[in-house]
């Protein structure tokens, strides 16, 4: 994470954070293999037949794996290029806002409900959310009216550079 003043004429600031929600990780892991794992031991068949256990435990590391890979990590960069987000390991969903596209920059705070958990990447026809956790999060107002709210380590950080990269 890296944030600092614009230090001069011809000069500007990037700013880079990635979160990731390592408690959630742990407990959706948990979650996907105790019962495919427990699954596999009631088995009473061999390894490698139909019923045995192999097929709820190459289910259960598949579905771990994806996890891990696809979710639960976000990466962003802002500055002069204006906002990119990645998720997961791969770096997808990924997307770029241009500086063009984006009316204004603010912190938003997060708040989890019985309803709404702030969690993943998830978009309605008004509003995309990178979101890992509650808390405050950076959020964009592009000109076309529509939302997006990315969980980064320092939201008044980001937000600071894409206010000093719109006015250079």
């Amino acid at each position: 994470m890296t944030a600092s003043a614009v230090p001069g004429p011809g000069r500007y600031s990037v700013y880079t954070g990635r979160v990731t929600n390592w408690p959630l990780l742990v407990v959706l892991s948990a979650a996907l293999l105790v019962p495919l794992l427990s699954l596999g031991g009631l088995s009473h068949g061999g390894w490698l037949d139909p019923d045995g256990p192999a097929v709820p435990l190459a289910v259960a590391v598949a579905a771990v794996l994806v996890t891990v890979l696809a979710g639960l990590r976000v990466r962003t960069a802002a500055g002069p290029n204006g906002v990119s987000v990645h998720c997961g390991a791969f770096g997808w969903p990924r997307r770029t806002y241009r500086l063009a596209e984006i009316d204004r920059a603010e912190v938003t705070d997060l708040r989890s409900s019985l309803w709404r958990l702030p969690l993943g990447f998830w978009w309605t026809p008004q509003h995309t959310y990178y979101t890992l956790r509650a808390g405050t999060a950076l959020r964009l107002t592009l000109h076309t009216g529509r939302t997006v709210t990315i969980t980064v380590p320092d939201p008044h950080a980001a937000a600071a550079v894409v206010h000093e990269a719109k006015s250079a």
